[in-house]
């Protein structure tokens, strides 16, 4: 029989014990989740109370933070009227450098030669130049040195002078003149051409029979070939040493015809560049007339903080549409020492801004190097080229001047009999010699007799190809550059060579783009003494130098390699406009033009808001340094930031001495970030103020030595940098 099973033993309560423990356990964790609860209580209360404190002590904080804040504005305020007297005294300084110029160039015209804007100079000239009849190429040449200063003149004349001041009548004059010289000069060449193979056969080669040669001075070069034995023999010709020539095909080197590669270093066949014609700026007595226009509803504020802005900026920024340089009219408000009542109404009217629509591009002229605004890109570009081998004129430029290439009719040799020298006269002059013949419609390509001549061309060393360029040929019907029509491309880059086949002969150029260099990695603007400065550009494939000193400007220096011949550029002393044509004309085109923001990714910046950081900047180039900054990209377009520090016996400003600015055209203030900061921050500096200028920002932290070199500063030299400044625009297109 199988043993029982034991009892579990009963309290006295009649509950065994481990129901009791199990009683006890629930009884614990009641407790423990009490307790537990009690915890988070307290927990949330702790974290309440310390949030609140928190709170408190940010409000606090803010509260402070605010009231120093009121109380820079309104130290801002109380000394804007001064600030903006003392600029307004030192920006007088543009006006007096353009009249300066004015009086200038009246004194260097007066040097014997036409005045290009004078209509009867101009063409008693040309009328004299004609009837000159017959004349050699070496007579040619020498007169088209003349010729081409006389049209140089007149784009000066064009660039410089602010549209305002240009009449209609006299920018169809002046374009009329420049056309009309062109083509004089260019019927003056192919006179002395046609003169020339007249005595051909009194020119020949001993070995080939034919005549062969290179003329040529520092504007043009001229190669002529004439084929006096028509020897089939001879179909590949090459220029003396040069590496210029060309092959023709059987049925041209049996004819009576000259080969002529005309090589000028200008572009006469590209269209002038339209001068604009902005609206006459309106002049204005009095920012605001009386106090009741200070209390314009807020719905008619934003006009009128508009028109002030555009009347500021026809007063004090007037700048021409096709030059780079700032044009800066006589200021039409009454603000002289005397008279600050309209100062002080300025400043109010200035602290109601902060709702301005933003400026019209029209309002604003920053000429032709420079970027509108984003908004007026469709309206910028006109129904662009639909053909795609039409070259678009605003994105490509031709570069390294103009090979016409002709195939001419022989003319009748001269003979001598006795004393006598007899020629036969033709009417019509120069005869072009008409290849490929027209051709008849039954027969087919494989049948075409007239096969493509070769052509070999050298490009010069004195201009600069950062990448392999495009051919190019004048579409005389079309009046613009195409690029079909050739075969066998082929270009060495090293050799400087460039050789290709066509089926006729027309004028050729070679095409760059024009924003190979934009937008910039980099640049810095910094003082080597008083009225003397230096700007850095650096783009992708070189590092230029601009020197400034007092009004004139150079390339101090650029790398590249020593395959360069650049004698006529570097180191050479010439005005802001006149450097910005020849480093265009080189290939170092860092000069934006009013199309370039639709062609190249731009910092969009209010274009009021960069003239006055330009101008000021200007202002302090002697003793300040201004540089590039990561954080201009992020700071919008109505604000601009970049580098600035004092730099007076150092070559260059060390990394750490760098201090950041931002400027809204309104206010500057130090930025208390940098460089190598995580993120970009609009805080300010400890310990620091803002101003309504940026001069009077960093003329906070300027020394006693660097101010008196401010202060001394020649006008001139304070126009050519705010010149070079905006026509680089370095503070959009870095």
């Amino acid at each position: 029989m199988a043993p029982k099973s034991k009892k579990a033993p009963k309290s006295k309560k009649g509950g065994t014990v481990s129901e009791k423990k199990k009683k006890l356990s629930k009884i614990e964790r009641l407790k423990q989740q009490q307790e537990e609860e009690e915890k988070r209580l307290q927990e949330e209360e702790e974290a309440r109370l310390k949030a609140e404190q928190e709170a408190a002590e940010r409000f606090e904080r803010q509260q402070i933070e605010k009231r120093k804040w009121e109380a820079l504005v309104e130290k801002d305020l109380q000394r804007r009227t001064d600030e903006l007297e003392e600029l307004y005294l030192l920006e007088k300084c543009f006006p007096d450098a353009e009249k300066w110029r004015k009086e200038w160039d009246h004194y260097v015209e007066c040097d014997g030669t036409p005045d290009p804007s004078v209509a009867t100079e101009i063409n008693t000239f040309i009328s004299l130049w004609k009837e000159k009849r017959n004349e050699d190429i070496n007579a040619v040449m020498k007169e088209s040195k003349l010729v081409l200063n006389l049209i140089e003149q007149l784009e000066l004349i064009l660039l410089d002078t602010p549209p305002h001041e240009l009449t209609d009548e006299q920018v169809a004059q002046y374009q009329g003149s420049i056309l009309e010289l062109r083509e004089l000069l260019h019927f003056k060449f192919n006179e002395a051409t046609e003169t020339l193979l007249k005595e051909a056969s009194s020119l020949g080669d001993t070995d080939s029979g034919n005549m062969e040669m290179i003329i040529k001075d520092e504007n043009v070069t001229l190669y002529v070939w004439a084929n006096l034995k028509k020897n089939p023999k001879y179909k590949k010709i090459k220029f003396g040493d040069t590496q210029v020539g060309f092959e023709i095909p059987k049925a041209l080197a049996t004819s009576d015809i000259a080969f002529r590669i005309f090589h000028t270093n200008y572009d006469h066949f590209s269209p002038l560049p339209v001068i604009q014609r902005p609206e006459k700026p309106t002049t204005v007595e009095t920012i605001i007339e009386d106090s009741a226009e200070q209390e314009t509803p807020k719905d008619e504020e934003a006009p009128q903080a508009g028109a002030e802005e555009m009347t500021e900026n026809q007063e004090l920024v007037t700048s021409s549409v096709t030059t780079t340089e700032i044009k800066t009219e006589e200021p039409s408000i009454n603000f002289t020492k005397s008279t600050t009542t309209s100062l002080k109404e300025e400043a109010e009217a200035k602290k109601e801004e902060t709702e301005t629509k933003p400026l019209k591009p029209e309002s604003v002229s920053v000429g032709p190097m420079a970027t509108l605004p984003e908004k007026s890109v469709p309206d910028a570009i006109p129904e662009a080229v639909i053909d795609e081998d039409v070259v678009d004129l605003r994105g490509f430029t031709p570069l390294g001047g103009i090979y016409h290439l002709n195939i001419l009719q022989l003319p009748p040799q001269c003979k001598q009999v006795k004393s006598w020298t007899i020629v036969e006269l033709i009417s019509g002059g120069l005869q072009t010699f008409m290849y490929p013949p027209d051709i008849a419609d039954d027969v087919s390509e494989n049948e075409n007799p007239y096969l493509p001549i070769e052509v070999m061309i050298e490009i010069n060393k004195n201009v600069v190809f950062f990448e392999k360029p495009m051919v190019a040929r004048w579409d005389s019907e079309g009046k613009g550059w195409r690029t079909d029509g050739f075969i066998s491309l082929y270009y060495n880059m090293k050799e400087r060579i460039m050789s290709f086949s066509v089926e006729s002969v027309y004028p050729i150029t070679l095409i760059q783009d024009n924003h190979i260099h934009m937008p910039y990695e980099s640049w810095e603007l910094r003082p080597l003494g008083l009225n003397e400065a230096v700007l850095n550009i650096t783009t992708t494939f070189t590092d230029i130098d601009i020197q400034i000193k007092d009004n004139q400007c150079m390339l101090a220096a650029v790398e590249l390699g020593d395959d360069y011949e650049l004698s006529h550029l570097l180191g050479k002393w010439m005005t802001i406009t006149s450097l910005i044509i020849a480093m265009k004309k080189t290939g170092f085109n860092i000069f934006p033009s009013e199309y370039s923001h639709a062609y190249v990714a731009v910092n969009n910046k209010d274009p009021l808001v960069e003239m006055k950081a330009y101008r000021q900047m200007a202002l302090l180039a002697s003793g300040f340094s201004f540089s590039w900054s990561k954080w201009n990209k992020l700071s919008g377009p109505e604000k601009v930031v970049f580098k600035a520090s004092e730099l007076l016996q150092k070559e260059y400003v060390e990394d750490h001495e760098w201090s950041l600015y931002m400027f809204n055209g309104e206010r500057a203030q130090k930025l208390k970030i940098n460089e190598l900061s995580e993120a970009f921050s609009e805080e300010l500096e400890d310990d620091t103020e803002f101003h309504s200028t940026l001069y009077h920002m960093i003329k906070d932290f300027t020394s006693e030595t660097a101010l008196q070199k401010i202060r001394h500063s020649n006008y001139l030299f304070i126009d050519a940098v705010c010149k070079l400044l905006l026509s680089t625009r370095v503070l959009t297109y870095s």
